[in-house]
């Protein structure tokens, strides 16, 4: 009997594993430093905002792995050694496997500012983040200011929990605008008033200098890189982006550049040695994606794509369509197909906004043909399943804004804006 070893029980090394299983009888074993079970690491941040409490992250109660014979250790791996397929463990065990899937995700960056390891300085990306955070920021009395460096989906993830114990956050974000290296401008401006009118203190075009500490070595200040600036704070998120947590990897004869290097079957340079997830990457890109994607979904079908390929039938990654949703405070985010920030050479891009300031959507389509690319949505609900058929049928924009109403998924009596849209879109390339 094969023995398949994971390292990494978060979505992709988990799906991995429960394809595995319902693929074949190998013995399978999970190994995790961070926590003894799978959790939904997208749910962190409403355990500290009093939604969810932990065990209502977990998907599957904690008898569901023996159930599935599923071995489970907590335990962290120090070295791999892969001539002869052993694991090295901190605590002086180890563990022999046939096949090995390295799915270690991401950790959060760091840039070497001055003060980043200080007391009080922390990223949210581990269950032990949310757990430091609730230490660190229980209430607006224990932490009077926090400072959140980094304006991507995490940072403003941060914000909204901070802001949800009523703590003042500064809010230091290095862009013109919000995310404006991901959103077209209008999109990434409609998402920093919106930041700013739930009194967050969004400070664009503002780095990091370096963290102050007082005399116990605990946080106490932030200096503005610009203007020299000093802000009074009792927590720092470093919220900068995530990258591949591989650093154990990199002492093994396993290649890596910035992760796991993986071809599309996801193997990595030696033989019975995968690699998925936030800490793969794909030797060459697919399409417009990035060779890292630090994205649950992607993760998912990594786990469900490896697993194919060790039970025997070999299947490379195929990602589909790029989509991605998210939430910034009250506005829900999905995104289609490819929205650049700035249309690419040969397309142009449309852009409607509701008068009220929380909904808008960017198209993005080729200029000579009409070929429909991508749509960016804000505060209107789409459905995946449609815009994935329209972007594989190739559909035009034109097609796609007269048939928008098909694709909203608003529940029943929500206001609808089709009409609108269609009108504005008319109006601006003058449809007929």
């Amino acid at each position: 009997m094969e023995h398949i070893v994971i390292i990494g029980n978060g979505i992709s090394g988990v799906t991995a594993a429960r394809h595995i299983r319902k693929l074949s009888n190998h013995k399978i074993t999970i190994i995790s430093a961070e926590t003894e079970h799978f959790f939904s690491r997208t749910a962190l941040m409403y355990i500290y905002m009093g939604h969810m409490k932990y065990e209502h992250t977990k998907p599957y109660e904690d008898w569901f792995w023996k159930k599935n014979r599923i071995n489970l250790i907590f335990g962290f791996v120090k070295n791999i050694e892969t001539k002869s397929n052993t694991l090295y463990f901190e605590n002086g065990d180890t563990l022999q496997y046939d096949k090995l899937i390295i799915s270690t995700g991401s950790k959060s960056n760091k840039f070497g500012w001055k003060g980043q390891d200080l007391e009080g300085v922390l990223g949210l990306y581990s269950k032990q983040d949310v757990d430091l955070l609730e230490t660190l920021a229980p209430n607006k009395e224990v932490c009077k200011h926090a400072v959140i460096v980094g304006g991507g989906l995490i940072g403003v993830e941060l914000a909204e929990m901070l802001h949800t114990r009523k703590i003042p956050v500064t809010f230091l974000v290095r862009e013109d605008h919000f995310w404006d290296n991901v959103l077209p401008v209008g999109d990434a401006k409609m998402i920093s008033r919106h930041i700013l009118s739930h009194g967050i203190d969004l400070r664009l075009k503002s780095n990091l200098k370096e963290i102050q500490s007082d005399d116990n070595g605990r946080v106490n200040a932030v200096i503005i890189e610009e203007t020299g600036e000093v802000i009074k704070c009792n927590l720092v998120g470093l919220t900068p982006g995530v990258s591949p947590n591989i650093d154990m990897i990199k002492q093994t004869n396993i290649e890596t550049d910035q992760g796991v290097l993986v071809n599309r079957f996801l193997e990595t340079n030696i033989e019975n040695v995968y690699a998925i997830g936030d800490c793969a990457q794909q030797r060459e890109p697919i399409g417009h994606r990035k060779a890292i994607e630090a994205v649950w979904y992607t993760g998912r079908m990594m786990g469900e794509t490896v697993a194919q390929t060790i039970c025997g039938n070999k299947m490379k990654y195929n990602p589909g369509h790029w989509f991605n949703s998210a939430k910034f405070f009250n506005i829900e985010y999905q995104t289609y197909g490819w929205v650049f920030p700035e249309p690419k050479e040969s397309n142009k891009h449309f852009h409607w906004k509701h008068e009220d300031d929380s909904k808008c959507i960017t198209i993005e389509y080729e200029k000579n043909s009409n070929q429909f690319l991508g749509i960016n949505t804000f505060g209107i609900r789409m459905k995946h399943d449609i815009f994935d058929r329209w972007l594989t049928e190739k559909r035009s924009a034109d097609y796609v804004m007269e048939h928008l109403r098909e694709a909203n998924f608003d529940p029943e009596f929500y206001k609808t804006f089709e009409s609108e849209i269609l009108n504005s879109y008319s109006v601006q390339f003058k449809m007929i």
